[in-house]
């Protein structure tokens, strides 16, 4: 096995850390990429307590299971989306929701912290979103000018350059899953969000894949274009399911509706290619861990985690250490 095969805990967070972690041995991850939320981790009590963090690493360590990354995705969406709505009421303590800038205050220690806790764990990685003002633009109507979508590059640089300077004290880098909804969510934005933070080393990417297959971007031309920049890699799938009638937008159908134009599926059973993917990792000298996002509205979960262990471990290698010919040489 070429690299570590970690489960990420957001889609387990309903379930109890000490709980989750005996399921993940016994699938047969190497380790957890954990959540900062349900009891997963608290970074307002890691980056202060480092008994807390003892605790929370000693049940990894209790089931063989390393950590390498902590994601905060909920408080990094906060950060810059423009509305901070009733829909993210849930991620904030209770008596901030209903209020768009004090969730957004809220969320910018909590990324600091993030970064603190990081630190007091052990790590160099925190993966998470940004949060986007002008992702509601994306579609030109009504007109939509360049200076409007500047405007939102350097909202993100004002917001983020701050949180930035942390992670910077604390020899930690954070890692963006480009993503729909986010500041980055193909190549093109990708660079441009660099660009506007004076492509400063403790901003890069939580590589996906599946958010740029079903936008019908090579997830492959990514790696190729940020290749010092992978800080950590996700490993899942996307189909889409166009048939004349269905829409690459989704229709407003949630996830797992039969008539949405794309899909997260379980690792192995959409249309990324992911040997393309290893080699690739190969090729840029990636050797973090291959962590598991598990979705899939249309398996079983336990089923869907046991069976992405073990794809994974299939179809990760070495690079060869010598060209398959030498020996003619020899």
């Amino acid at each position: 096995m070429a690299r570590p095969v970690t489960l990420f805990t957001g889609q387990w967070a309903d379930l109890p850390l000490n709980e989750l972690a005996v399921k993940a041995a016994r699938w047969g991850y190497d380790g957890l990429e954990l959540a900062c939320w349900g009891d997963h981790m608290d970074v307002g009590k890691a980056a202060t307590d480092k008994d807390y963090c003892k605790k929370q690493l000693g049940i990894l360590e209790k089931n063989k299971l390393e950590v390498f990354a902590i994601s905060h995705h909920l408080a990094g969406q906060l950060v810059c989306d423009l509305n901070n709505d009733s829909r993210s009421d849930g991620f904030v303590p209770g008596e901030f929701a209903g209020d768009a800038e004090k969730k957004r205050a809220w969320a910018v220690e909590a990324m600091k912290n993030a970064a603190r806790a990081a630190k007091n764990l052990g790590l160099k990685v925190v993966n998470g979103f940004t949060g986007s003002s002008i992702w509601h633009m994306l579609y030109s109507f009504p007109p939509v000018t360049e200076k409007m979508i500047e405007e939102g590059f350097s909202y993100f640089a004002k917001m983020w350059n701050p949180i930035l300077d942390v992670f910077d004290e604390c020899g930690v880098r954070f890692a963006l899953e480009v993503h729909p909804t986010e500041i980055a969510f193909d190549i093109v934005t990708a660079k441009r969000a660099l660009a506007a933070i004076d492509n400063r080393e403790a901003f890069g990417f939580n590589f996906d894949p599946s958010h740029l297959r079903w936008q019908m971007v090579d997830p492959v031309c990514f790696l190729k274009e940020f290749s010092d920049r992978i800080y950590h890699v996700h490993m899942k799938d996307a189909a889409t399911q166009l048939n004349g009638r269905t829409g690459i937008l989704a229709s407003h159908l949630n996830f797992g509706h039969p008539d949405r134009g794309w899909d997260f599926r379980s690792l192995g059973h959409g249309d990324v290619d992911f040997e393309e993917i290893i080699r690739t990792l190969n090729q840029i000298g990636y050797e973090g861990p291959l962590s598991v996002e598990w979705e899939d509205s249309g398996m079983d979960r336990e089923h869907g985690a046991l069976e992405a262990c073990e794809f994974v471990k299939n179809i990760d290698f070495k690079p060869s250490a010598r060209a398959f010919d030498a020996a003619f040489e020899e």
